[in-house]
């Protein structure tokens, strides 16, 4: 039986592929194919993954007083940025900025105010361009809650298949999809198939929701805090996971976390977030290199080390993030920024590219020099290096563990 349970709903699963599912077809069999181009690329390696274009989410949380005006949470506000095929975007910023929001607007799962998506050259929409239920086939998501997101009542083989025999596919090929994609994961089939979700650890959970992600054959994953709840010897093992998957599936990420280092690990591009905006993105070696965001620099700097050379006499940051219902005018990060002047009060800074790299967009009136970053990242630097002494380190003793 492939959904089990006395209140589960049984799909109703034909031995035949329906219509929608035949025109995906190639999204169904891009696990089995060896090599050669993706079928469903449209516009070829130039043409981006995914172009977003001021997308917006607002909140409107009643009036805070009797007669006074209705007060809105701008979770996100104006967030415009691109992903390239095979590319790894990793999206940082403190807790509230708007990271996961973003993320659930990409997929629809909350509807944004404004903006629009473009998914492979289609804008995401039910008039014209790719529906939302076929950008849900092409670009998965992963939760930070590997318990939560699993029904606890299937096993793992049902949960994985589910998707595909919804979506149509005959119930053999779709419990022998959920099979080879366990094994992927790096879970042996005889041992865990029929196993549920409370009998695994944390790490052998995600690794499951990893494997259901993936049982459309989408082009892009989504990982919202993925690795943020396993230990860090259980995360090098699925972010390691994660980078063969992509190398081995011609995969795209988004990768959200709060953590700068993971980030650094497995991004090749950085997008940083404050109070729902774009503050700065670039090349991930120009993020972590060359920064010139104040945010940016002080969020490379508040990384915890064990290195004495990286400890300062003052936080990086002082104070908490201004109130989302009432930001302030200009630079939203003015209150807190030791560069800020009355400019920055007056005028919101635009994203603009630095001098020496069109990809480096930067959201700042004032932006860090040359010399500026240098002083501010010369601790990051030997904190990365340590960091990827750190990793090579726990790969060998992982390889030796396999």
């Amino acid at each position: 039986m492939l959904f089990r349970g006395k209140k589960q709903t049984r799909p109703k699963i034909s031995n035949s592929v329906s219509p929608g599912a035949a025109r995906d077809g190639d999204a169904l069999r891009l696990l089995d194919r060896d090599s050669g181009p993706d079928p469903r690329d449209r516009g070829g390696p130039a043409q981006p993954m995914l172009i977003v274009k001021d997308l917006q989410k607002h909140y409107d949380i009643g009036r805070t007083a009797l007669r006074g005006p209705r007060s809105v949470v701008r979770a996100v506000d104006g967030v415009s940025f691109d992903v390239a095929k095979g590319e790894t975007l990793g999206i940082v910023g403190e807790s509230g900025c708007g990271k996961s929001t973003t993320a659930r607007l990409l997929m629809h799962l909350i509807e944004p105010d404004a903006g629009s998506v473009i998914f492979d050259g289609e804008e995401v929409s039910d008039v014209r361009g790719i529906s939302v239920r076929d950008l849900r086939r092409n670009m998965q998501m992963v939760f930070q809650d590997s318990y939560a997101s699993l029904n606890p009542r299937l096993t793992l083989a049902d949960s994985i298949a589910f998707g595909p025999a919804v979506g149509g596919m005959p119930r053999a090929q779709a419990r022998a999809r959920a099979l080879t994609l366990l094994r992927m994961v790096g879970l042996d089939p005889e041992s865990y198939a029929q196993r549920y979700p409370h009998e695994l650890s944390g790490g052998q959970r995600q690794r499951v929701n990893i494997a259901r992600a993936l049982a459309m054959g989408p082009r892009v994953l989504i990982l919202d805090e993925s690795v943020s709840a396993l230990d860090k010897s259980v995360e090098a093992q699925v972010l390691n996971l994660l980078r063969e998957l992509k190398r081995d599936l011609g995969l795209t990420y988004i990768f959200i976390s709060h953590d700068l280092n993971v980030v650094q690990y497995i991004s090749d591009r950085v997008m940083v977030m404050y109070l729902g905006q774009v503050v700065e993105s670039g090349p991930v070696d120009r993020i972590y290199g060359a920064t010139r965001h104040p945010y940016t620099a002080a969020l490379l700097s508040s990384r915890p080390s064990m290195d004495p050379r990286r400890r300062v006499a003052q936080p990086p940051l002082s104070g908490d993030p201004p109130n989302p219902i009432n930001p302030p005018s200009g630079c939203r990060f003015r209150t807190r920024c030791p560069r800020a002047q009355e400019r920055c009060a007056a005028e919101a800074p635009a994203l603009a590219a630095a001098p020496d790299h069109e990809g480096h967009l930067t959201a700042c009136h004032f932006p860090l020099t040359a010399a500026d970053s240098s002083a501010s990242t010369g601790a990051a630097a030997l904190h990365a290096a340590s960091d990827a002494a750190g990793t090579k380190t726990a790969t060998r003793l992982l390889r030796l563990q396999a």
